[in-house]
């Protein structure tokens, strides 16, 4: 019997940086009624705050609920005064530095500028750097249709792993590519959980969009969890409801 069901944010919970439907805030709550819920995404605290915590309604059982920004390398949870930090694993200035120099030579290199943007396209979360090509305030269907098949984004990839040995650089979101400390990844931040809930990886389940060799959500697959792949928030509404079924 699984304890604890993790998610990924933008693509399965939710469209990129947007708050959760009404529909999905209380599918989450029904489930927090019969699990513990975890969602690790990519984006930092804000960002999570925005789309997560401040959409679920009022019955939901927060004390059962980890949040877990930038990749895991931050952990979130909810007590008597609220939502406050359990660790926070952050880069040095010298190593933000070298990133955001192999972004820029890295983007040259392999051609993919995009004529339009919308904001800034990197954005430096503390623990983690992340490249959103078309900016950070694109709208969700210039995104979609950027890098459908992550073509684009497996080439750039490619192409900083060479820049940037030694660092995890993982495809997240729609246009993203999100740059950890060596070893950094979902996997990493699911054990990160486990030490700090006490529930064994093997009663975890793991929810996301972007489950494929190279996809961030991958390397929950590649740590023995149990996965289910989805292809949208609404595949996604639909799994909740049947794991509350099964686990009530």
């Amino acid at each position: 019997m699984k304890q604890l069901v993790a998610f990924d944010l933008d693509g399965t919970l939710a469209e990129s940086k947007q708050p959760l439907g009404e529909a999905m805030g209380d599918a989450l709550a029904d489930l927090l009624a019969v699990a513990h819920v975890a969602v690790i995404s990519g984006g930092d605290w804000p960002q999570f705050e925005k789309q997560v915590a401040s959409r679920l309604p009022a019955h939901a059982d927060r004390s059962r609920l980890w949040l877990m920004p930038t990749t895991g390398t931050k952990l979130y949870t909810h007590g008597a005064d609220g939502w406050s930090p359990v660790y926070a694993e952050l880069f040095d200035d010298a190593q933000k530095a070298a990133i955001l120099a192999a972004f820029d030579a890295s983007l040259e290199a392999t051609g993919f500028v995009p004529e339009q943007t919308w904001g800034d396209r990197i954005e430096d979360r503390g623990s983690q750097i992340t490249f959103s090509a078309l900016g950070q305030q694109a709208p969700i269907h210039a995104k979609e249709g950027w890098d459908p098949d992550f073509a684009k984004r497996k080439i750039i990839q490619a192409d900083l792993r060479q820049r940037l040995p030694g660092l995890s650089i993982n495809m997240g979101g729609a246009t993203s590519i999100d740059i950890t400390r060596e070893g950094v990844d979902k996997g990493y931040g699911l054990k990160k959980l486990r030490d700090a809930s006490g529930i064994a990886l093997d009663a975890m389940l793991f929810i996301g969009d972007a489950i494929f060799p190279g996809g961030n959500d991958y390397p929950a697959k590649q740590i023995g969890l149990d996965t289910v792949r989805v292809r949208d928030p609404q595949e996604t509404l639909a799994v909740i409801s049947g794991l509350v079924a099964c686990l009530k």
